[in-house]
């Protein structure tokens, strides 16, 4: 017998994808992240390319970045570049990139992506610049609609990344959201509802619990 959870995870990817597919972009369902790294080898291609990526436990904590690099690709490594001129060359070399790799911080149930930045520079990329964008996502970011997602991300996903980066806010204290505007990380509320140009985004939905 099926398991319930994989087949529900199923069920609900195959309904995000056809919105996604609404929306311009394109959407791929993996059971579990050695699947979605065999996706992940297979979008980015046998061609060398310039990878840049955006902060994402999701992608830090299951190997994403091993795929680009046995790929033979250039992974822009942006821990590397610590100066200001360093950073400023960083960020040309993200925008230029010919993909950018991310998570998102939560999916809603219509394929609408929403996500909450700091400084804007993973959203950036997210809306403009890198030829692609391909999107790394567990099933737990999905979420019913926007509010819903937005509710998510300051509850749930902000609090322990304030916890992880060491912020002095409310959540990190209490773990729900106290609408600050002190050291906060949520700066940025982006919600892409479609991509102008079709199939630049491409988004892998994995039937596994990843990153916040």
């Amino acid at each position: 017998m099926a398991n319930p959870k994989e087949t529900f995870y199923e069920n609900q990817a195959a309904s995000i994808i056809k919105k996604l597919e609404l929306r311009g972009m394109k959407g791929f369902y993996c059971k579990n992240v050695t699947e979605a790294k065999a996706k992940l080898s297979e979008l980015l291609g046998s061609g060398k390319k310039t990878v840049a990526y955006g902060g994402s436990m999701t992608i830090d904590e299951n190997g994403f970045k091993d795929v680009v690099n046995a790929g033979g690709h250039e992974l822009i490594v942006r821990e590397n570049y610590k100066t200001p001129e360093e950073v400023k060359e960083l960020k040309a070399k993200q925008v230029n990139a010919d993909t950018f790799l991310m998570s998102t911080n939560a999916i809603t149930l219509d394929g609408e992506l929403i996500n909450i930045d700091g400084r804007g520079n993973r959203v950036s990329f997210l809306i403009y610049g890198p030829d692609e964008v391909i999107i790394l996502c567990g099933m737990n970011k999905v979420s019913a609609n926007v509010d819903d997602g937005i509710r998510r991300v300051r509850n749930e996903a902000t609090p322990p990344n304030c916890n992880r980066l060491s912020c002095q806010t409310p959540c990190a204290e209490t773990g729900r959201c106290g609408d600050c505007l002190t050291n906060t990380i949520c700066c940025q509320i982006v919600v892409t509802r479609k991509s102008m140009v079709k199939d630049r985004i491409k988004v892998i939905l994995i039937g596994e619990t990843l990153g916040y």
